[in-house]
């Protein structure tokens, strides 16, 4: 696995109880993944001569981020490693023109956008539309909120051209809430499909997951599971694939983007389905037959924990675990920095206010923004 982020360390651990040898190509040793990973090269995967030297012997090669070049990637392909996702499914995650071109030309529902070459360009695409504000996003490299700025006039769009990379015009959609459909496909073409999940944002970031999204339309939610299995097909991909919607206004859904990896809306996969995002893709991966989706429990709601002012969280496990022993509490081994993700925490049951409460004030308490 490409990445050393806390997303190859929950792989690591779905392959464990299946005898996967897991060798990891990590930034840094203090990387999330490295601290438990046995095999870990340090490296950088931006360089071709350190990626192949990292493949040598893997029967497979996955991420836990978008960012690998394509061209290191076919080269690698051209080596007889497999990769998967491969780079010409990968490139629709890297790059949001790349996405949003392909999107549109598989019918796929999405907000009015187009490439920008200007501030005065952008002012022309809010004309075309509804005005302002209009939502300018860098074709690559944002992710939780960053790479993403709501421009209200022509005046305030210079900041995205500073980073020299195409800029993406989307409309500010009406949306009523974001959901996401998060599927697993293998390289035979078998798809498995997660309940769509309610995701609450703050400040850019994923905060909350509600799974199943409740007061879903059974209708809209088997729409959003076709159209997530339909884009996986269409574009080749190989794993996890999240695909984030707006479910609007007036009962339509929206893509707004793609991963290709196991993603923060699927962690509540974890304890509330029989089989998690992190063992499907590690199943997809190895081209083994996928496991069931379906959920454990009425209700799971996963919460992220932030890094706030309380850098030892023993004491909080204290009260947490007291407090709920059905509790699931997963952190990452990083540094508490506040705003950084750090882990988070799962609850289940047959009470969604009750299981919101639970996951809310455990997050709350971990990060110190909750003391009682």
């Amino acid at each position: 696995m490409v990445g050393g982020g806390q997303l190859a360390r929950m792989t690591h651990e779905a392959g464990i109880p299946l005898g996967i040898k897991f060798k990891l190509l990590s930034d840094t040793p203090q990387d999330s993944a490295a601290q438990v990973v046995g095999d870990v090269v340090i490296g950088d995967y931006r360089d071709l001569d350190t990626l192949r030297a990292f493949a040598r012997g893997c029967d497979v090669i996955t991420f836990d981020h978008e960012h690998v070049p394509a061209e290191h990637l076919r080269a690698l392909e051209a080596d007889g490693i497999p990769v998967r996702p491969g780079p010409d499914a990968l490139v629709h995650a890297q790059d949001k023109g790349v996405m949003r071109a392909k999107l549109d030309a598989i019918d796929v529902p999405c907000p009015r956008h187009r490439i920008v070459s200007d501030p005065a360009d952008v002012e022309r695409f809010a004309a075309e539309g509804d005005g302002f504000p209009v939502i300018l996003k860098t074709v690559r490299g944002g992710y939780d909120g960053k790479g993403v700025w709501v421009v209200r006039s022509s005046k305030d769009a210079a900041e995205p051209f500073r980073a020299g990379v195409p800029v993406l015009a989307e409309e500010k959609v009406d949306f009523v809430r974001e959901l996401a459909a998060n599927i697993v496909r293998s390289p035979h073409g078998q798809a498995v499909a997660y309940p769509v999940v309610e995701s609450i944002q703050v400040d850019g970031v994923c905060d909350t997951v509600i799974a199943p999204a409740p007061g879903l339309d059974s209708e809209l939610a088997g729409q959003a599971q076709e159209l997530a299995l339909r884009i996986a097909q269409e574009l080749g991909v190989v794993g996890h694939l999240a695909v984030e919607l707006f479910e609007t206004a007036d009962g339509r859904i929206l893509v707004n983007e793609l991963a290709m990896r196991p993603h923060n809306s699927g962690h509540w996969t974890q304890d509330g389905a029989i089989t998690s995002q992190f063992a499907n893709h590690v199943r997809a991966v190895l081209d083994l037959p996928l496991g069931d989706p379906r959920p454990r429990a009425r209700w799971t709601v996963m919460a992220n924990v932030l890094g706030g002012d309380y850098p030892d969280m023993y004491y909080a496990y204290l009260h947490c675990m007291a407090r709920d022993p059905q509790l699931k509490i997963h952190m990452y081994g990083k540094d508490v920095k506040p705003g950084r993700k750090v882990g988070h925490v799962n609850t289940y049951g047959d009470d969604l206010a009750d299981v919101r409460e639970r996951a809310a004030h455990a997050a709350g308490y971990l990060r110190g923004t909750i003391t009682e």
